[in-house]
């Protein structure tokens, strides 16, 4: 963490001369009972190489909070932590392990906030990856205050399942996240904005279509943690859109790194977060009927 905190702090500016003398020096410092800094070494050199994609996925994890706005230590640590989850050897470091070193770090080095804001973010990248080890059982308990939902200040998200018609074929506008995953278009409502304004204006800032709102899909909530508001409720709401079947192209990135049209027969045999699936079952459904 202390070098990649030198590397990040110095612009990423440092040769590959610095950073192994960095990593001896920091080593002797803070480690001096170490001799064999080869595994330090391994771990420091993998993250600097898939620094990018690791960047990539805290702006999915944490979409309100851009890369550079994130507080320098507190960034590192995420580097750190989702490189142990991502690319490490699960049976030597397990999920656990890694999400729970990652807040240890943060609790000790970074601000007051850092250690929930450090959990929300590996805690949503190990969901996605389908909680690995979740039934394994730990020796030492950590006792959590239970949260009370209704206390927290909520956060407004809708998201929807846009589609066209073109003659006897449906078509439906999906993204595609940097986990992989083909998912709707989703976003935050601003203050004041009510669903049909907030909706048109998310899918247009987004892949660039006017839609016409049509019924609520359904809707759900979870608790997450912001860096500096805390934890927060979110709300989802999601809707079918009908759009005009026209190109479409990414316009706010933010995880995502593809858009395109799928007819309905296509979209079975696509790579689709499970919670998803119901919303996008249900509009299939009606856009059959109708």
């Amino acid at each position: 963490m202390q070098v990649l905190y030198e590397w990040d702090f110095r612009g990423g500016t440092l040769t590959d001369l610095e950073i192994e003398q960095a990593l001896v020096r920091n080593a002797e410092e803070f480690a001096p009972g170490v001799n064999d800094i080869s595994f330090m070494r391994k771990l420091l050199l993998g993250i600097l190489d898939k620094r990018t994609k690791l960047d990539d996925i805290i702006q999915k994890a944490a979409p309100d909070w851009p890369i550079e706005k994130i507080a320098l230590v507190d960034r590192n640590i995420l580097r750190i932590g989702l490189y142990e989850l991502l690319f490490e050897d699960r049976t030597q470091v397990p999920a656990k392990v890694a999400i729970n070193e990652a807040i240890e770090l943060a609790k000790t080095y970074g601000g007051e906030t850092s250690g929930k804001f450090i959990n929300g973010v590996l805690g949503a990248v190990y969901k996605e990856l389908g909680e690995p080890g979740k039934d394994e059982t730990s020796k030492k308990k950590v006792q959590h205050t239970p949260v009370d939902p209704k206390t927290l200040p909520v956060d407004q998200l809708g998201g929807a399942v846009v589609y066209a018609r073109v003659g006897d074929d449906v078509f439906l506008a999906l993204v595609h996240d940097i986990f992989g995953h083909w998912t709707l278009s989703k976003g935050h409502y601003k203050d004041g904005e009510d669903d049909n304004t907030a909706m048109a204006r998310i899918v247009d800032e987004e892949i660039g279509l006017p839609v016409t709102l049509g019924e609520m899909l359904g809707e759900n909530e979870y608790v997450a943690s912001h860096p500096e508001k805390g934890k927060l409720l979110k709300k989802v709401k999601y809707f079918l859109a009908e759009a005009p079947y026209q190109e479409i192209v990414l316009k706010k990135k933010g995880g995502l790194d593809d858009t395109k049209w799928f007819r309905l027969a296509e979209i079975i045999d696509l790579n689709m977060y499970d919670d998803m699936l119901p919303v996008i079952t249900k509009a299939v459904n009606i856009l059959l009927k109708k």
